[in-house]
């Protein structure tokens, strides 16, 4: 090529060294070396992104279902009642990225049905004409209706997976048991109530559907004996900015109030999915590290073979440097063309993950994700510029690294030595 002709001597000779050699079985032998570990790289970082990828789909799919239930941030009343709810509402609205808020109590509690054993949940008393504006729950409703909760008639939606653990359906009566208890001459008897099922919901979220019921903000409050609402339900137009205005909530709210965003109310999972996601990211990137040390084998095998050539160039003038740079172009290039192979397919597996799963399924007559077992019957998959951004400058440095010592031991390469036998 024309253009190789203009380059320092330093790239001719290091692009020459990486390209097959048409003569000479060692060449292409070192050639072939090097298209291996090209390839390595390629496939390791093909493979961190499209991973990285498909686990931010999922942590995304789980936690929008998780934030149809759950409200972007809480605020709570320290005392242990928030009976101005409204006027707390008006200020939290203030705020710009605040676009919904809804009163709610809510209380861990027991749940039977006939000779059902008794099943844990957690009840929420919600006001049914306002929840839709901080939650999607109305949205999941399978069977009856969220309306139907209305004040004084002590009806209840259950959770879909509760609802089939009690073996109750709509117009049927549960009895909640609560663990705040009732002073009486015989001693302490728990507070219980009979509810009748007007809904069941789907979530789509095991913990949600398994153990969680809904009922009027007004029964809730008869039934914990509280004169207000414990606390406000908000929604935001950005959920992600939730840890930023919450904090901001509460330079601008009643000392007395605490402001927690969703990812503080369900931190452990968060820390889970965030130590799974470090871990993967770290045994992935041993792969790279891997494909990439390939290099320094390939690399000492050159310079093995290259001797002579060194000789040569040393004799000719060429100073230590300029023969640690040509190895160092060699690996280089290696390096940078495995790493853009490997973005490029990576990303475009990442971005297409939702035909190329289900033409693998339909080709091999399998489904990955049965509906039998798991809520999503899709591989998501949420590619995220950073991570790929991150990946590919982890992989370049770590083929820059793999030729620092085959580099040295080249420019280190006597003349004399070199060419006594040849």
């Amino acid at each position: 090529m024309s253009f190789l002709k203009n380059l320092p001597y330093e790239w001719q000779v290091g692009l020459r060294y990486t390209r097959a050699g048409k003569r000479g079985g060692r060449n292409r032998f070192i050639s072939f070396i090097s298209l291996i570990s090209t390839a390595g790289i390629a496939l390791g970082v093909g493979a961190l992104i499209i991973i990285l990828s498909v686990m931010n789909g999922f942590q995304k799919d789980v936690t929008n279902r998780m934030l149809s239930v759950l409200a972007h941030v809480e605020v709570f009343d320290k005392d242990g009642g928030m009976p101005d709810w409204r006027q707390q509402a008006a200020n939290a609205q203030r705020h710009p990225e605040v676009k919904g808020a809804a009163p709610f109590s809510e209380t861990q509690a027991g749940l039977m049905h006939g000779g059902e054993a008794l099943r844990p949940a957690m009840v929420r008393g919600v006001l049914p004409e306002q929840e839709a504006a901080v939650s999607d729950v109305e949205k999941h409703i399978r069977m009856g209706s969220f309306a139907a909760l209305r004040p004084g008639q002590f009806n209840i939606v259950l959770g879909i997976d509760l609802a089939r653990s009690l073996n109750a359906g709509i117009g049927e009566k549960v009895t909640m048991v609560l663990p705040q208890g009732t002073v009486t001459p015989a001693g302490l008897v728990p507070r219980m109530r009979s509810f009748t099922v007007v809904g069941i919901f789907a979530a789509q979220h095991q913990e949600f559907d398994a153990g969680m019921a809904f009922i009027h903000l007004e029964d809730a409050q008869r039934m914990l004996r509280m004169a207000a609402p414990a606390g406000l339900r908000l929604r935001l137009a950005d959920m992600h900015r939730a840890p930023q205005v919450a904090d901001e909530l509460k330079k601008i709210m009643p000392a007395n109030l605490e402001v927690r965003d969703w990812s503080k109310l369900n931190a452990n999972w968060f820390a889970a999915v965030q130590t799974e996601k470090r871990m993967m990211f770290i045994i992935l990137t041993l792969i790279v590290a891997v494909a990439a040390f390939n290099l320094v084998s390939t690399l000492v095998m050159t310079v093995t073979d290259k001797q002579p050539d060194i000789a040569i160039l040393r004799t000719l003038g060429a100073s230590p440097r300029s023969i640690m740079q040509i190895f160092v172009i060699q690996g280089a290039l290696v390096g940078l063309l495995g790493t853009a192979i490997g973005v490029g397919g990576g990303v475009l597996v990442a971005q297409n993950i939702d035909v190329i799963v289900p033409f693998i399924e339909n080709l091999l007559g399998v489904q990955f994700l049965s509906k039998d077992i798991y809520y999503i019957t899709t591989v998501p998959s949420d590619m995220r510029w950073p991570d790929v951004t991150k990946i590919g400058v982890i992989s370049v440095v770590l083929a820059f690294l793999a030729t620092v010592y085959p580099s040295r031991w080249a420019s280190r390469v006597k003349p004399a030595e070199a060419l006594r036998y040849e």
